[in-house]
């Protein structure tokens, strides 16, 4: 297993439709974002989130750039805490914009809107 697969969650189902992909994910307690974050609670911090949608567009999208210009309309509402199932849904809007949004029975986690380098 390479150092990425290690930082990603388990992908346990993907469905893809047009310009949408939704993954879901196991969030597994020992990935090491949950370390010191929080020790008594521990939460999957936002920036990880902004990064797990990035990588899974690049992979699932044909996107002009790996490099993220700027992250508009980004939201986060309910924490993703370890050990849990979430959903990600990917929608591109074209070549160097998608959307992204997590979420799981606890309700919406978090989205927003990535524009990629041109």
């Amino acid at each position: 297993m390479t150092k990425l697969q290690e930082s990603l969650p388990e992908v346990r189902a993907v469905e893809e439709q047009n310009d949408t992909v939704k993954l879901t994910l196991w969030v597994d307690g020992s990935l090491d974002y949950f370390n010191g974050h929080f020790p008594q609670a521990p939460i999957l911090a936002g920036v990880v989130q902004l990064d797990w949608a990035v990588k899974y567009a690049q992979q699932y999208f044909s996107l002009s750039s790996a490099l993220v210009d700027s992250v508009e309309v980004l939201k986060f509402q309910v924490v993703i805490v370890a050990n849990s199932e979430v959903e990600l849904t990917l929608t591109k809007k074209n070549d160097n914009k998608f959307t992204f949004s997590f979420h799981s029975e606890h309700g919406q986690h978090s989205s927003g809107r990535v524009v990629v380098h041109s």
